[in-house]
């Protein structure tokens, strides 16, 4: 089923309607469907090399609006049956605890879903559930998908076709390893 989601999505790239096409993935992907953006952008870019950081602006735009729409469907969903069946269990303390926490790194958990191969979809629901500050969320949310997704247009209207192969397999490694050390780094330098 993935497989025939993902040449569906690849096949979008072609029609004349892909940049809206590209809207409602970037959009659906951030809270529900499981294919990323990105398979839209490298068919897109490279097709339409002239147009990759429209394609960029509007992966990130896209995906910033569904993030939001996670973001309320944790929201909404946590307060109707979440919270009462927490309440019911007596559990609720246990949630506030964890609130906190999450709140307290809700920015980082943003960046580091929105960079890397982890589910997006994921953050922005669990973002919304904690009730993660709004703007932060944002800010976050915009930093972390826009650098995804211009780096991935920037990569394909710089080399083309045979960079793609690499951004299949290898950039969402590569944007792993590279919060890791940038994460590394502030914990580092506090303890310093």
């Amino acid at each position: 089923m993935i497989r025939s989601l993902y040449n569906w999505t690849f096949s979008m790239a072609a029609s004349p309607q892909a940049l809206w096409a590209l809207a409602f993935v970037a959009f659906i992907e951030s809270s529900i469907f499981p294919i990323p953006p990105d398979v839209l952008i490298i068919a897109m870019v490279l097709a339409t090399p002239h147009r990759a950081f429209l394609i960029a602006t509007v992966a990130t735009v896209a995906s910033v609006l569904g993030g939001l729409a996670g973001y309320g469907l944790g929201y909404l969903a946590f307060e109707s049956v979440g919270r009462p069946v927490l309440e019911l269990y007596g559990k609720d303390a246990y949630f506030a605890d964890f609130q906190a926490r999450y709140n307290k790194w809700g920015a980082w958990a943003v960046l580091i879903g929105g960079l890397t191969p982890f589910p997006y979809k994921v953050i922005t629901i669990l973002s919304g559930t904690t009730a993660l500050s709004l703007p932060v969320f944002i800010v976050s949310s915009i930093v972390a998908r826009g650098l995804r997704f211009y780096v991935v247009s920037w990569l394909l209207w710089k080399y083309g076709a045979p960079i793609r192969v690499f951004i299949e397999k290898r950039l969402g490694v590569l944007f792993t390893i590279f919060v890791i050390l940038l994460v590394g780094s502030f914990g580092l330098i506090r303890y310093l």
